[in-house]
């Protein structure tokens, strides 16, 4: 309850606290990673300390966001759950993750290469 709104009462008001710019998105639909994010980060980090076998998880409609998601998998998660009828599309948001995350993956091993060969050349 970071923002003191239930979502249940929120449904009724977000729409114009989107349109004001207060929230670029409503809330709880997708976290607010600045906001919300920086709390889940400092919570998983010290529950971890306690209990490093902790499961972390997140539930709601974040769990088929593709942000939340994203976010989720960066700060070790190890679960979202969502509603049954958002199960497609929280498939189909893991899978454009983990797309991504090989994306940068594959990034990072041309830029090493590229990296290690110049290196050789300046070295030889």
């Amino acid at each position: 309850m970071t923002y003191g709104l239930s979502r249940d009462d929120a449904g009724r008001s977000m729409g114009a606290y989107v349109g004001a710019g207060v929230f670029h998105e409503d809330p709880f639909h997708s976290l607010d990673l600045d906001g919300v994010g920086e709390l889940l980060k400092t919570a998983a980090a010290r529950g971890r300390q306690v209990s490093p076998n902790l499961t972390l998880s997140i539930c709601g409609e974040h769990g088929g966001d593709v942000d939340s998601i994203a976010f989720c998998r960066a700060n070790g998660f190890d679960y979202v759950s969502r509603s049954p009828f958002r199960v497609p599309a929280a498939r189909l948001a893991a899978a454009q993750v983990t797309i991504l995350d090989q994306k940068k993956e594959e990034e990072r091993k041309i830029a090493l290469a590229k990296w290690l060969r110049s290196w050789v050349k300046r070295n030889k």
